[in-house]
């Protein structure tokens, strides 16, 4: 009975943010950059049928048809894997919208952008993680800001921590291992940032 202890996640996908931020140290918005996972890629380009000769490009008709496709599904409730919170406080956001797509080297790369309402940088936390651990976010492509004078520190998950999670959500009913946990939370980055105060 310890298989369902080890969750782990299908779908991998390298992330890059990129925060708008206002003359008053305020973050307004996010670029989110998703690169996905090479077996990913090919489920999607089959499912949709592009890339028929199996070379990795496609024609900008194909890119086309493939514009916003991870943005389909928003199921009620969903957030989008994105959560910022403005000193313990989460921030609601509107839903994305697709800016971009491309695939390089074998992988899609889609990108979207988020309002964020106007929130001081200070005690500003983002985490992205998918609840049920389905898909695993690595913020490995960077986190960077339309102000140069503004950097970002990502703290890594505890693995132990997060495992010691899993476990502590089965414990005492063995019914939970059919159910859906929601553990992703404890595989996520997390994200601080810091700007120089603004002049007088």
């Amino acid at each position: 009975m310890a298989a369902p202890l080890g969750a782990h996640p299908h779908i991998f996908v390298d992330t890059a943010l990129r925060f708008e931020v206002n003359d008053a140290n305020e973050i307004t918005g996010v670029t989110v950059t998703w690169t996905y996972d090479d077996f990913f890629t090919l489920l999607i380009l089959e499912d949709y049928g592009l890339d028929s000769d199996g070379d990795g490009n496609l024609t900008e008709a194909e890119l086309d048809t493939l514009f916003g496709f991870d943005l389909i599904e928003w199921p009620e409730g969903f957030e989008g894997d994105l959560y910022v919170y403005s000193n313990s406080e989460k921030i609601e956001m509107p839903r994305p919208r697709p800016i971009g797509i491309a695939v390089e080297d074998g992988l899609i790369t889609a990108t979207h952008y988020r309002d964020i309402p106007a929130v001081p940088v200070d005690g500003l936390e983002v985490l992205q993680y998918d609840p049920t651990y389905y898909v695993a976010y690595d913020v490995s492509q960077g986190v960077s800001f339309t102000d140069p004078d503004c950097s970002a520190t990502v703290t890594d998950p505890d693995q132990q921590v997060a495992q010691a999670k899993i476990e502590e959500e089965v414990s005492g009913n063995m019914e939970d291992i059919f159910n859906e946990m929601r553990v992703g939370i404890y595989f996520s980055d997390r994200i601080t940032m810091t700007c120089a105060q603004p002049s007088n």
